[in-house]
């Protein structure tokens, strides 16, 4: 009889232990997001069309950050930029991902156009390109924009990538 309720016991705080740290870990944690005020920097110096460099005028714009995170390296938010788009931000292994639509990207002879999915790819990097503290004020990573095959009449997508930094203002 005594075995049961030393058991029972063990059970009990082996259980409560896990809940306890499952609600820690689960906890969010500003630290882990990148919120803030940002410039958005892709360096039109670099870029790639289908792979062939074709230098394109750099842009800059300003982006409003929010996000949440349910442990490190796991966060979703949301983008503002002052071109007048939003679009979801999330984070995945360390790396962040911001994906919005460009309508009417694609120009076509017959004058009509296709969209484009506009992807930003970054995370923080020394200059070195080694992996930074991920509370870093710089990312660094590519900004890939790509139409779609068969647009235009054309089975070939458009696909320009160019560099990317984010710098917290």
């Amino acid at each position: 009889m005594r075995r049961i309720p030393t058991v029972l016991t063990v059970a009990t705080v082996v259980a409560l232990g896990g809940m306890a740290s499952s609600s820690v870990a689960a906890a969010d944690n500003p630290d882990w997001g990148i919120n803030g005020t940002y410039v958005a920097t892709s360096n039109g110096e670099w870029a790639r069309k289908n792979e062939v460099f074709y230098d394109q005028a750099s842009l800059r714009s300003t982006w409003t950050v929010s996000t949440q995170c349910s442990y490190p390296g796991e966060c979703t938010g949301t983008v503002h930029s002052d071109w007048g788009w939003t679009a979801p931000i999330y984070q995945r292994s360390g790396v962040w991902y911001v994906k919005h639509t460009i309508e009417d990207w694609v120009p076509c002879p017959d004058g009509s156009t296709a969209p484009g999915l506009q992807t930003f790819r970054f995370k923080a990097m020394t200059p070195d390109g080694a992996n930074a503290d991920p509370t870093s004020t710089t990312l660094v990573g590519e900004d890939i924009t790509t139409g779609p095959s068969g647009a235009c009449g054309v089975n070939k997508p458009v696909y320009i990538n160019m560099p990317f930094k984010l710098t917290k203002i």
